[in-house]
């Protein structure tokens, strides 16, 4: 924002000396991660905890990025094209806020409200974000012009909660902010819980896969840019849906 000139602060703050942020631990059974550790460090200490958070962390620009950049710098960036934001959706994550009076936490489907826009007040930082350890299986996918170093056209991310039978979705860069599929999911649940697939794994049907798509871009609300336009990001966003849901239930089948 302030290499191009959209906001020019009285002040900046060098918060990297802040160990705390640094840190992360278990609380009440979620994993509380602090707003400064890296993308690498997601991968190599939490991957085999937030499979999908790891697998979005990969895609995120250089391993220079990834040694330096954080969840909690895409967070309040507030991009709709982050590519932490799909997975933090699919898993029911909290955003905690911090300032002087006080903390407070804010699921994050309520801390996007508009283009590069989210719930901080003026005088709040993000401390961390809290997720549950990994429930089934997650899986995350972008489309891109190229395979690194890219903003992506859409992404999307998918996390089974076997125990619970839920079924969590996040959508990318396809809307002025990160989007989760509330049908797609509610619909996706319903056919395993009515089949007794989530108690017995076994082939789903082909056609409710397709019908999940479907509801996933419509879920959407894409625009024609420079990097692609609304039809492709919706037609992109189905195969990905399939995709995902697909490797996803493949594991979940594997490990039962």
């Amino acid at each position: 924002e302030i290499n191009f000139d959209r906001q020019r602060p009285a002040a900046v703050i060098d918060l990297t000396k802040v160990a705390e942020l640094e840190e992360w631990g278990t609380e009440n059974g979620m994993l509380r991660i602090g707003a400064g550790v890296t993308y690498s460090r997601i991968i190599d200490e939490l991957g085999g905890r937030l499979p999908g958070l790891a697998m979005a962390s990969r895609t995120v620009g250089s391993p220079q990025i990834r040694n330096r950049g954080t969840v909690g710098g895409n967070l309040g960036s507030a991009s709709p094209a982050g590519d932490a934001h799909p997975p933090l959706l699919a898993s029911g994550s909290l955003v905690e806020l911090a300032s002087a009076s006080g903390s407070r936490r804010v699921p994050v489907g309520e801390f996007f409200v508009g283009p590069k826009r989210n719930a901080m007040r003026n005088d709040e930082l993000i401390a961390a974000f809290l997720v549950e350890p990994t429930r089934g299986p997650e899986q995350f996918s972008k489309v891109g012009t190229r395979n690194a170093m890219v903003i992506a056209v859409c992404s999307f991310a998918i996390a089974l909660d076997v125990e619970r039978k839920r079924v969590g979705t996040g959508i990318g860069s396809a809307g002025p902010t990160p989007l989760a599929a509330i049908e797609a999911e509610e619909f996706m649940a319903g056919v395993l819980d009515e089949s007794g697939l989530w108690e017995r794994p076994a082939d789903v049907d082909p056609n409710a896969i397709a019908r999940f798509g479907e509801l996933v871009a419509a879920a959407a609300r894409p625009i024609d840019d420079v990097r692609g336009t609304a039809a492709y990001r919706r037609h992109a966003l189905a195969v990905l849906a399939r995709r995902t849901f697909t490797w996803a239930w493949d594991e979940r089948r594997r490990s039962a």
